[in-house]
């Protein structure tokens, strides 16, 4: 077995940073990346990655084996760390709290970056108030086969919307296939109320453009792009700016002018090309902070929203039942169920099934493409939204879960579930667990 290599010391902002393993490759499969190669990417680009992680504390989604391997995130920080870093508790929904690293410099940007962090993830509030957000966080994120142009439509629309409540917003690219668009707010609203104000933005944006953008939360109603207002819910993080995301090709979620936005290529930001970009034409947000919005005219369009008897979204499924919620359960499910209990008849479920499941998503994608080989007699029938491709969070990682809608494909030509392939849900061995100890709570 070969020794790993030599550690390397970097002096960084007056601290010395100790980069491990320098030359372990972190992209490999289309690219080549060192650890250490990362680490002078973000140190190209600090004043612009910082400027969307400082003063906040930070999640550690750490992909310790690189980019092709599976990630896990840490949100307590780690007993061993410099004594220069700054820790603060941080409360989430389940009432738990945690110490997390806040990052105030360079220095901190690498050494996060050292252990793996491949993306930031920080959350949106400052460190001297965690309870109320100072950013609201507009994710667009478009469902299977929709195309780059209709999220930039999307975005377009988000743009004309916010200027109509007096709010400005900053966009960037994901790194991945969608958008993002920020928007700087004074630090007075819960986030419970900065979630709220989401969601009557992304319905606003879905009546301004039906065909294009959806507000629903339920895959199986969702067309287009999707804005997801839960990203506003605390304890819910997003890539921040110049974060490196971990596809082949080492894209990054670049932040843009908005004249750039309709005709920008989220392929042509990579770590390779975003540096030069960087010094010639700076950070397009460098003025966020200076031009920070109220909610007001969101909040009110909220409230005429519940006025006309249109019901909170759903919220992520960990976080308790909350008041003026509609049921959680799928719109399939709820519709059955009611149909059950007035003409008295079995619940008929939308035919959903399950191709898939692996923490690999690229394993997932090509049991995909196996099961539509095998199905390709009905496959043609199928439309870009009856497949579901699902980011299933666990407990410290992430998985992908693909499913099947055959809703368009008559009944007698319907395949019937079959073990997926690959079937590797790493939560399973937790849930049956869990569901166990329950019987026996029951039972005792």
């Amino acid at each position: 077995m070969a020794k790993e290599s030599a550690s390397k010391v970097l002096s960084i902002d007056g601290q010395e940073v100790q980069i491990t393993n320098p030359e372990k490759l972190y992209f490999s499969s289309q690219i080549k990346v060192t650890k250490l190669e990362l680490v002078q990417y973000y140190l190209s680009v600090a004043p612009g990655a910082l400027a969307g992680i400082q003063d906040r504390p930070i999640v550690l989604k750490r992909f310790v084996d690189g980019a092709e391997a599976e990630a896990f995130y840490q949100k307590r920080a780690p007993e061993k760390r410099p004594a220069w870093l700054r820790t603060v508790t941080l409360s989430f929904p389940s009432g738990r709290t945690a110490e997390e690293i806040v990052v105030d410099d360079t220095s901190g940007l690498a050494w996060i970056v050292n252990l793996g962090c491949i993306e930031l993830h920080p959350h949106p509030v400052r460190s001297g108030d965690l309870d109320h957000p100072d950013e609201l966080r507009i994710d667009l994120d478009p469902i299977p086969g929709v195309s780059w142009d209709d999220v930039r439509r999307v975005a377009l629309e988000v743009q004309g919307f916010l200027d109509e409540v007096g709010l400005q917003g900053w966009p960037k690219t994901s790194g991945s296939r969608g958008m993002h668009v920020n928007v700087r707010i004074e630090p007075r609203w819960t986030f419970t109320q900065v979630r709220r104000a989401a969601v009557a933005l992304s319905r606003a944006v879905e009546r301004r453009a039906p065909t294009l953008a959806s507000s629903k939360w339920w895959k199986e109603e969702r067309h287009g792009v999707f804005l997801d207002y839960n990203q506003n819910a605390k304890d819910r993080t997003t890539c921040s700016a110049y974060s490196v995301r971990p596809l082949p090709d080492a894209r990054v979620s670049t932040p843009l002018y908005w004249e750039e936005v309709s005709d920008c290529n989220p392929a042509d930001f990579t770590i390779f090309t975003v540096p030069a970009r960087f010094a010639k034409i700076g950070h397009p947000h460098a003025d966020m902070d200076g031009s920070p919005g109220w909610l007001e005219k969101l909040l009110e369009l909220a409230d005429k929203d519940e006025a006309a008897g249109i019901a909170d979204a759903p919220w992520p499924p960990h976080f308790r039942k909350m008041e003026g919620e509609a049921a959680r359960v799928m719109p399939s499910r709820a519709k059955s169920a009611a149909k059950k209990i007035a003409i008295k008849k079995p619940r008929v479920k939308m035919p959903l099934i399950t191709v898939a499941n692996s923490p690999d998503k690229a394993a997932a994608l090509a049991g995909l493409e196996r099961w539509k080989a095998k199905h390709a007699n009905i496959t043609s029938l199928l439309a870009v939204d009856d497949v579901l491709v699902d980011s299933m969070r666990g407990r410290s990682s992430t998985w992908t879960r693909i499913r099947i809608n055959l809703r368009h494909v008559p009944e007698e030509q319907r395949p019937p579930q079959e073990t997926p392939e690959p079937d590797d849900d790493p939560t399973r061995e937790w849930r049956e667990g869990r569901k166990h100890r329950g019987a026996g709570v029951v039972g005792s």
